[in-house]
């Protein structure tokens, strides 16, 4: 069975991910690398920043054209390994 069978997903396809974290250098830093190791085409992601009220968190959007589920597995992986990162959905 290969990756494509096991996800829903139909690949390539534009995928969101929402990553949610302490207003650092640190997270931007996480994201910034995270895509630089796992999205080969970084013209092809946008990033949304969006700050809380009290500007001590922040909500990042990444979209990107997902090629694999293993690539948004490894994504996802990559972007929890940060400390200032709260959650990524």
């Amino acid at each position: 069975m290969s990756d494509q069978d096991e996800s829903l997903l139909k690949f390539p396809c534009r995928f969101p991910i929402k990553v949610m974290g302490e207003a650092h250098p640190e997270l931007f830093a996480a994201v910034e690398t995270a895509i630089a190791q796992h999205v080969p085409d970084r013209d092809s992601v946008e990033i949304v920043r969006r700050d809380s009220s009290g500007g001590r968190y922040v909500g990042v959007t990444i979209t990107l054209t997902a090629t694999s589920q293993a690539q948004l597995d490894a994504l996802y992986r990559a972007l929890q390994r940060c400390s200032r990162v709260r959650m990524v959905l």
